[in-house]
Formats: structure tokens, sequence, C-alpha cells
């Protein structure tokens, strides 16, 4: 079995022989000594699947096994000895305290047996629940892979799975499997090789959710799929958490994309045109200063972009490069000055998945007349004896310094921006009242027409999309 892990759990046994007759192996009465029977195995993976939970902690009798084990993770399949355990699941929060969300519970595990427990349902609902599942420990056989799907998508409705031929005709096929949330297959044996993976809503083949594209299945392959709600990219409601033995991944449905915002922050640039690949008509028109899009839905490929005065003339920035991946998401900046040809576009990578217990918080420095500064993130309005939540934070317009995703306790806090090294506010103090599964960015930009004092564009749930 791959990617076993031994715990650290007493497996010793004593052999007592009599001192009086080695050869025998008997004592004075001649009573035989047996040695105790060493226990048999059994098999534990432990995967988090709940979408807007913290990190956690798996305590198996008290003890942390498993620490900071993140969304979509699946740890390694561990060998412990059959008999009774207490496992218990922690939430780590924001302030680096705890939250027990699952147990202490009490379970019996059985020699030759492997338990797959899911952490599933959600945390603003309050429906966190163990989700265990028994398989007898067996060889697969010569030439095949193991495939066993799991529905721990909380909020999908009832599908179907289908594992068909590349590109077969759906409405021809049976379902493998139809299953509502914490329903689960059986461990099926099944040829490796090419297939294609597709979840369609239940009783509607046309009505496909999620699609792997040509999926490579190797022999011996022993793989656990749930689908989990989709935090990445596209319109699927899943995606698919994949365990192998060793760990798992996240895989988004071939269709997913990537998404991309524009946002105006040159100061001194009149509204706007974006056109992408040269087409007749600009994707975003007329967008202004301090004003920025939704996220829009792109395939994943290699892009020009050109930005225009609105009405299309003059063009500033003239086919640049822009790389998107698949399932990748990201804010464009369009930042720098216009009066001194420093107007460039720079890209920023972005996070939506929401946690329930913190509050998600980035500042982005696209202020080109504020030069260094310091940010303080604080209780209280007063920063006299506060430290910098982020100290010397540089202007570069090619590659906008972000803070990335700062996890706060939800609640109210003060962001001040100060030149580095000083406690001279240029931007606030702002309040914020910043509330659990919230994402937050604020950007420092030059104030309405160039220079300073800088100001914010403030966006995500800060504000609403233009």
């Amino acid at each position: 079995m791959n990617g076993i892990t031994k715990l650290g759990l007493a497996m010793s046994a004593a052999i007592f022989v009599s001192a009086c007759d080695s050869d025998n192996n008997s004592t004075g009465d001649n009573n035989t000594v047996t040695p105790p029977v060493t226990p048999a195995s059994t098999f534990v993976r432990v995967h988090h699947s709940v979408a807007d939970a913290p990190d956690v902690n798996v305590l198996v009798d008290g003890s942390a096994t498993l620490e900071a084990v993140p969304f979509g993770a699946s740890s390694g399949v561990l060998e412990l000895e059959e008999g009774s355990y207490s496992i218990q699941v922690d939430g780590i929060l924001p302030d680096e305290s705890v939250a027990t969300v699952i147990g202490p519970a009490d379970l019996d595990f059985a020699a030759d047996t492997r338990y797959e427990i899911f952490a599933v349902g959600t945390v603003a609902d309050e429906t966190i629940a163990p989700l265990i599942i028994e398989n007898p420990v067996s060889d697969i056989a010569a030439g095949n892979f193991r495939l066993q799907v799991v529905h721990a998508a909380p909020s999908a409705p009832a599908v179907d799975v289908y594992l068909t031929e590349v590109d077969a005709d759906l409405s021809t096929e049976q379902p493998a499997a139809t299953l509502e949330f914490t329903d689960y297959t059986a461990q099926l044996d099944v040829p490796a090789g090419a297939y294609q993976v597709r979840v369609t809503a239940a009783g509607d083949p046309s009505a496909v959710v999620f699609d792997s594209g040509t999926a490579e299945f190797a022999e011996g392959e022993d793989l656990v799929v749930a689908a989990v709600t989709n935090t990445g990219t596209g319109p699927s409601p899943i995606m698919l958490q994949v365990a192998d033995g060793e760990g798992a991944q996240l895989v988004a449905s071939a269709d997913a994309g990537g998404e991309l915002r524009i946002v105006h922050a040159s100061a001194d640039a009149p509204a706007v045109d974006i056109t992408v690949n040269n087409a007749a008509t600009p994707a975003v028109a007329d967008l202004a200063f301090l004003e920025f899009t939704d996220f829009i839905n792109l395939p994943g490929d290699d892009y020009l972009v050109d930005v225009a005065a609105a009405g299309g003339d003059p063009v500033v920035i003239d086919d640049a490069a822009l790389t998107l991946a698949e399932s990748q998401r990201v804010s464009v900046y369009a930042v720098g000055a216009l009066g001194d040809s420093s107007l460039t576009l720079a890209v920023v990578e972005d996070d939506a998945r929401r946690i329930a217990t913190e509050a998600q918080v980035q500042l982005v420095h696209a202020s080109p007349s504020a030069g260094p500064v310091d940010i303080y993130v604080t209780a209280t309005s007063d920063i006299s004896e506060a430290t910098p939540a982020f100290a010397d934070v540089p202007f570069d317009a090619a590659a906008l310094v972000s803070t990335g995703y700062v996890s706060l306790v939800p609640g109210a806090y003060f962001v001040t921006v100060t030149a580095a090294g000083t406690q001279t506010a240029a931007i606030g103090p702002i309040e914020l009242t910043l509330e659990g599964a919230g994402v937050y960015t604020a950007v420092a930009v030059d104030a309405t027409g160039g220079g300073l004092p800088p100001q914010l564009i403030l966006m995500d749930d800060l504000a609403p999309a233009m």
C-alpha cells in the first residue's frame, strides 16, 4: 500500500522464557508460557473537505498527529494497531487559538481495514461532521486501478458520475454512480488507461457540471475522489479532491478557465478602453480612474492587451502580453503615470476562498507619488505605540507589491498608511469592519490627477464592483 506511515504508538511485546528449562520453554511446573499476540494493523486516512474552514489539527488520543492541514488536503495512509482511538479535529483561528469542530469521539478501528475519514459540511451552517468510510484492505488486480467516489459538496445537488471513454456520448452511457451529499461508491477496480470523468445533474446527461477532459489512470493507482465545493474559477459548483495515498490535489473542471479583473489605478490617465487580442470592440469600455470590473472568465491562454483613451484614440499601451493560466485569478492594474510615460499593466494574484472563521485583507501599493510606505492595521486609531504590520513597502509599477491576503479575527480595525519610517498619516486612519468569510482588498493610489495625498480604492467586500 502506497504512502503508509506508521504512527509512533507503542507496539511492543515481551516474550518470557523459563529460567529453569530454556530447551522446552516451560516453567518449573511444566506450564508453557504463550507469547502475547501482536496486534494486527488498521489503516486510516484523513481528508479536509470543508471549503469554508481554516486549517485544522487532527488529534489521536489527545496528541496532534496531523497539524495545519489545509482545505483540499488529504493525509497519507496512517498505520495503527487495531483498537479504539479518540479522534478530534481542531480548527486553527487567526490568533493561533483553536476551536474543536469534530469530537473528541471514540472510534473502533478493525484489523485489515482502511478508514477514510472526511470532514464535511460547512462552518457557516455549523454542519461540520465526520464521514467515515470503511474498506477492506485488498490487492488491486494486475492491469487495474482502483477508484472510490465520494459526494462531499454540501451545496451541490444529487449528481450522476460518468467514467467513460474520451468524448463518449453521455446520452448512450450509464452513470457509474448516482450520489447525494455524503453518499459514496464502493471501491471500483477498472482497467488502467485513458478515461473522461464527467459529473452531471442527476438524471440529465446534458447538464455537465464537471469535465475532467482526458485523464490517464495508471495500473495500481488507488484513488479516493471527492466532489467538494468549488472555491476556484469557473461556473462549476464542484471541483475534485483526488487522494492517491501520499496526499491530495484539487482538480478543477477542464472548462474552469482563468479569471481577471481590470483596475484603473493611474491617477492622471483618462477613462480607458481595454481591448483583448486586437478585437474590433473593447472588452471593457470607458473605465475611469478608481473604477474596476468584476472578474471576467477567460480560457487559460496568452493574450495581447491594448489600453486606449475612451473611444479608442490614442492607444497608450499597445499589445501588452498577458498570460492567464487555467484556474488562476488575477487583478490587472493600469498603473503608473501617463504624463511621464510610466503607464503600464501590472498583475497581482488574487485568492477568493472564503473562510468562515476569519477575514482576509490584502493591501496593494499603487501610488507612485507616495514612495515607500508603512502600513498599520490596529484596533484603535492611535498608532503612536504600534508597530507597522508591513514596513517599508515600495512602489514598483512593473511588479506591484501586495501584502498578500492576511487573516484577521473578524472585528473592527483601523488602517493607516504613512511614509516609511514615520507615523504621519498619508491615508487614514480608516475604520473597516471586517466579517468572517470576508475578502477585502484596499489599493493605495495617487490623488485624482496625480500627486499627493494618496487615497484608497476599496474592492471585494469593501465596495461593489463597477
